[in-house]
């Protein structure tokens, strides 16, 4: 079917109290089994490309995100496409062009005031071009091979008074927040912080979002959903299942040179981890 736009996904899910799953696409293959996944379990998806997934594209967006598109036209749910962290001008000025409906933008790692202009800017821009803004605001750790932050560490919380004055200065359409997850965890270990979930949904006007949400367990995203949080993005995950499923067949097939056996394996494996993540959140309704 075609394309959908993330703002009209994550909306429907924030009104009724469920959430969509956004994943992180870097080949063909998380392509497919992101969409597989969601359609065994009928629901929809958001696929999405981060800035370093680009970088390791040799800096070409188009190729994923047609690969992407061809791919949605053919799915049996509703699909969107997302760009994710993204703090590269010249990237964000293609998203539109390239058929994204919704851009992250990523000023998290800056002073306040200076997240907070430039991601104004980024909204005006976005706004103008039809596109849905995400930003970050209470640092999430882990992104770009970095330490990831102590989950229960001051810094890595969202204040809810804050994230109020942000959201209404800003003009964001959505507040991904930090509430005790990390980036690129390998381990579901994490503890969220889910009176602070309720809080900061209960301040906020715009849906809330749950980045590194591989490491947190299931029971704690359902939890989160309940909560108030109405995107889960998952992209370590895939990995994990993806490079397990082939290693594994690399070690009992050891005279194996045509890839596509083992993409195979690791692509199915994926299609699990795709379906049992949206199981976990409850399937948002489309």
């Amino acid at each position: 079917m075609p394309l959908v736009t993330t703002g009209e996904l994550v909306t429907r899910a924030a009104a009724h109290r469920s959430a969509v799953a956004s994943f992180n696409i870097i080949t063909l293959e998380h392509v497919e089994a992101v969409i597989a996944g969601a359609e065994a379990v009928h629901a929809p998806v958001v696929l999405q490309v981060s800035e370093n997934a680009v970088t390791f594209r040799q800096g070409r967006l188009l190729p994923l995100a047609r690969a992407a598109a061809a791919a949605a036209e053919h799915a049996a749910v509703p699909v969107a496409l997302h760009l994710d962290h993204v703090r590269s001008e010249d990237l964000l000025r293609q998203a539109a062009d390239a058929g994204f409906s919704s851009v992250m933008y990523d000023g998290a790692r800056l002073p306040y005031e200076q997240n907070l202009a430039a991601t104004r800017a980024a909204v005006d821009w976005a706004h103008a071009r039809g596109l849905w803004i995400e930003a970050e605001l209470g640092e999430v750790g882990g992104k770009n091979g970095e330490p990831p932050l102590d989950p229960h560490a001051p810094g890595a919380r969202t204040d809810p008074v804050e994230a109020r004055a942000f959201v209404a200065a800003s003009g964001v359409d959505a507040l991904a927040v930090a509430v005790g997850s990390a980036h690129a965890m390998t381990t579901r270990t994490a503890t969220l912080d889910h009176d602070l979930i309720k809080r900061l949904s209960g301040t906020l006007d715009v849906p809330l979002v749950l980045h590194g949400s591989s490491g947190v367990p299931h029971g704690e995203l359902a939890a989160a959903v309940a909560g108030g949080i109405a995107k889960v993005n998952v992209g370590t995950a895939l990995n994990i299942a993806l490079t397990g499923a082939i290693r594994e067949f690399l070690a009992a097939h050891p005279e194996a040179v045509d890839s596509r056996p083992y993409l195979t394996v690791g692509r199915e494996a994926m299609v699990r981890t795709v379906a049992e993540t949206i199981d976990a959140l409850g399937r948002a309704t489309f």
